[in-house]
């Protein structure tokens, strides 16, 4: 009989729960949503990559940036209030694992393997939950929407 810790169960339960909500986002925005045509399909999964790629280097000097000015500012960003600090804090952090998943997804997304797809969806789902948590709901609503319609479309030409 084998124990599991508190860590080796909660991470289990997050499996668990990803699974289901990606079950759940295939059923509905893959299988039942209107289907993209297939070229149309075809030319997100060849093109995607590199729109990425491009996306990621025009950017990444700019985040950059912001991260340094952020290490500068933080301390005074709480001087406007816990809030403030705090969300600036946590939307650096989410900004930071959003492009690290993109950059490390774009092997995958080339190789056309469902890991790297994978990293795109958990992307996306970062990102939903950053919009929540700074209560811009429309965004997280409609884009959220939007990116994973696309996600689930594209879905079964990525293989394992």
């Amino acid at each position: 009989m084998t124990k599991t810790t508190p860590s080796q169960s909660s991470s289990s339960d997050f499996r668990t729960m990803f699974n289901q909500l990606e079950v759940l986002f295939d059923e509905y925005l893959g299988k039942k949503a209107p289907a993209l045509p297939a070229n149309v399909k075809e030319l997100i999964v060849k093109y995607s990559p590199y729109i990425s790629l491009v996306v990621i280097i025009f950017t990444l000097p700019a985040i950059l940036f912001a991260l340094g000015l952020g290490a500068l500012l933080t301390p005074f960003a709480f001087m406007g209030g816990v809030r403030y600090g705090f969300s600036f804090s946590f939307s650096t952090l989410f900004l930071l694992a959003t492009l690290i998943l993109d950059i490390v997804a774009i092997p995958g997304l080339f190789a056309r393997q469902l890991s790297g797809w994978k990293k795109i969806y958990l992307a996306t789902l970062l990102g939903a939950v950053h919009s929540l948590l700074n209560f811009q709901l429309g965004n997280m609503v409609i884009g959220t929407a939007i990116s994973l319609y696309f996600l689930f479309q594209v879905k079964s030409y990525y293989k394992n």
